[in-house]
Formats: C-alpha cells, sequence, structure tokens
C-alpha cells in the first residue's frame, strides 16, 4: 500500500503533471495540420504515359492474368498486365485478325 501511495504522490506534483500534460497527453493535431509527406507532381514533359481505362470481360481478364501468372512463374518478374498487352501490341498481325472485330 505504501508503495502505490508513493506513485500517486510522485504524479500528484504540479511540475511532474505539467510535463505529462505537455509531452504524453496533448491532444492530437487536427487532421490539415498534420505534415504530409508530399510528392513531387510529375511536370507534362516527364510523362511518357497515359492513364486509360478500357473493357475486358471477366473471361478475358482472367485469362490475361493467367498468361501474367504463368510468365512469372517462368522468370519473367516484372510481368504486368500493361507489359503483356503492350508486348501483344508489338507482336499482333492484323493479317491475321477476322473481320468480325
Amino acid at each position: 500500500m505504501k508503495e502505490n501511495r508513493a506513485m500517486e504522490a510522485l504524479f500528484e506534483g504540479d511540475e511532474v503533471q505539467e510535463v505529462l500534460n505537455k509531452s504524453f497527453y496533448r491532444p492530437e493535431a487536427p487532421a490539415k495540420a498534420r505534415p504530409s509527406r508530399k510528392r513531387r507532381k510529375p511536370k507534362a514533359e516527364d510523362v511518357d504515359y497515359q492513364v486509360i481505362c478500357i473493357s475486358l470481360y471477366d473471361e478475358d481478364l482472367a485469362r490475361l492474368d493467367a498468361k501474367v501468372a504463368a510468365l512469372k512463374s517462368k522468370g519473367h518478374r516484372k510481368m504486368s498486365r500493361s507489359a503483356l498487352i503492350r508486348f501483344a501490341l508489338d507482336h499482333v498481325d492484323l493479317g491475321k485478325l477476322p473481320k468480325a472485330y
């Protein structure tokens, strides 16, 4: 019991309470006031690509993902959907494309 009272007496002092209030119990800063990591926005001349949106059927997307996974398992560590589509664009034979598309 004496130990508990000694601890309470230690933390009752004005100086200790002031330090605790300033160091440990201060309210959090508002979200806007918190410093954030600022990323450098690329200049227009730095960007040599565009982000686009395309539609694929679920089955086509599954086939694309399966091909990416197969290539990764064969050692193409940096393969992605975009990389595979770029490769396909470079190697497509337009003469073999059916007129139905």
